[in-house]
């Protein structure tokens, strides 16, 4: 299939975990990494849309303040991970480092970035202590970030 996604077996995958989905080289020599951030075990659990509309805010806008280039991050409609695209960064520590403060950062939010009608398409939409639960249940399980399948 055409999504890459849609080739990998998501019974044989063990949430949480950090993989690098691919690299798409542009016509310039530049190099897209595209990385999936496995949340919740698919098809097992899931991250309510409240919650998950907070993290991705808090995400977005917190992680350029650790990693240069990020072009996006944005959640899976599965609610299970987020997708992180990032140019001409290879280095998975510089990913789960910058991902691990990114977290941390939400852990110590007192507000959801851009929460108003003016900057968000569902402002109603958002619970921070559901953000933090998030990040935290992800934080917690950073020692596996690097495992992707189940031994």
């Amino acid at each position: 299939m055409n999504v890459e996604s849609f080739n990998l077996d998501h019974t044989k995958v063990d949430a949480p975990y950090v993989r690098l989905v691919g690299i798409t080289e542009g016509s310039h020599g530049d190099k897209l990494y595209k990385y999936d951030i496995r949340f919740c075990q698919p098809n097992q659990d899931h991250m309510d849309m409240p919650g998950l509309h907070s993290i991705e805010h808090l995400m977005a806008e917190n992680i350029r303040n650790h990693l240069d280039n990020v072009v996006d991050i944005g959640p899976m409609g599965c609610q299970t991970g987020f997708y992180l695209s990032i140019l001409n960064n290879d280095s998975y520590d510089d990913i789960t480092n910058a991902l691990d403060k990114t977290l941390n950062d939400v852990l110590e939010a007192d507000e959801v970035p851009a929460c108003n009608p003016t900057q968000c398409g569902w402002a109603a939409n958002h619970s921070l202590e559901g953000a933090k639960t998030i990040a935290k249940n992800m934080l917690d399980a950073k020692d596996s970030w690097h495992h992707v399948f189940a031994e």
